[in-house]
């Protein structure tokens, strides 16, 4: 009986697939007692004074992409800038890994692990995928069952989906994305979605709760810039601007009150923090809380055309010219891009 060619793909790639391991110093737990309140028992943790272990707060999988230990995963999967990362090879080759740099608006990251004859995947070519390919997706799901694989088809192309991830589920918008069947879960974020010359096409990032085998990728295209830059100058550059906004649509204008239905509106997210970044290119050219910013060079901002994707096509120290609307009136205002730090 002839063999699957996927048995061959699965021996070539998958020593390049890893497991990250998240964890953190903290408060040892020496036990745990029951607290009374409200006529229901609570259980509580005892923290021991002065003593301390390392504890796994969470994980996902990546994959190494040269030979010199240089590990591709998603931003969320490494998102926690206190805890500690470690990367597992195989059983008996663990690494402390250096997060070398994130990119949050394709929920991409980079790392380093210390080796020199490591086992890597190839890296192939996402604007030639079609629909129907077979792909296969590698991964760790669950955190528990590592060098799983899973077959399918490309299902879909250039989605776009709202993930909501972190403590306080937070929503990112992720665009371009290569839509699949085959079963990504928890855990499987950061592995490498393969096509059957055994290369690259995309980073597993996300599911679809409540629904059967629909799953995301990030196309492994928008991955290799950063990967090149961080090879190179080691960091991503990306033009800053330093505005925290929100994207208009007709639901929020109207529950606002407010006269447009587009546009990015300057707004804190949290307490404590700034709208516009001290210093920052929009602090410097006047940029002001509340301010929403309808156009940039000419183009609307809405949820289609959103400020960041804009923001992307341009290079540091360009001059972007910004159609705001403050106080009811339009104004032009001309804004040098900075660089990301």
């Amino acid at each position: 009986m002839q063999k699957s060619p996927i048995v061959e793909i699965a021996k070539k790639v998958n020593p390049a697939v890893i497991t990250i391991v998240v964890s953190k110093d903290l408060p040892k737990i020496e036990g745990f007692y029951s607290f009374p309140f409200g006529g229901r028992q609570f259980i509580l943790p005892r923290v021991g004074k002065n003593k301390r272990e390392e504890v796994k707060i969470g994980g996902g999988s990546g994959f190494i992409v040269s030979k010199n230990g240089y590990v591709l995963t998603c931003n969320h999967v490494v998102r926690d800038p206190t805890a500690n990362y470690t990367v597992i090879v195989e059983p008996t080759k663990k690494y402390p890994a250096k997060v070398l740099a994130k990119d949050p608006l394709i929920d991409v990251a980079i790392l380093k692990i210390k080796d020199h004859a490591l086992p890597f995947i190839e890296l192939g070519d996402s604007s030639k995928i079609e629909l129907g390919e077979s792909v296969i997706a590698i991964g760790n799901p669950l955190g528990e069952f590592e060098d799983t694989i899973s077959a399918g088809i490309i299902s879909g192309l250039s989605r776009k989906i709202k993930a909501y991830q972190g403590p306080a589920f937070r929503a990112t918008s992720l665009r371009g994305l290569i839509q699949t069947d085959a079963a990504i879960n928890p855990g499987n974020s950061g592995g490498p979605l393969v096509n059957m010359e055994g290369k690259a096409i995309g980073v597993n990032t996300a599911m679809v709760m409540g629904a059967q085998n629909i799953g995301f990728a990030i196309p492994i295209d928008y991955a290799k810039k950063d990967l090149e830059e961080v090879m190179k100058f080691g960091k991503i550059k990306k033009p800053f601007l330093g505005v925290r906004y929100f994207i208009l649509d007709k639901q929020v204008a109207g529950a606002n009150k407010l006269p447009v239905d587009y546009g990015a509106l300057i707004v804190r997210e949290n307490l404590g923090e700034s709208a516009v970044v001290k210093n920052s290119p929009a602090d410097k050219a006047g940029l002001k809380e509340y301010d929403i910013i309808l156009e940039c060079n000419g183009k609307k901002i809405n949820e289609e055309t959103p400020l960041a994707d804009l923001l992307q096509e341009q290079n540091i120290g360009d001059e972007i010219t910004l159609k705001v609307l403050r106080e009811g009136k339009k104004i032009d205002i001309k804004v040098k891009l900075g660089e990301r730090k």
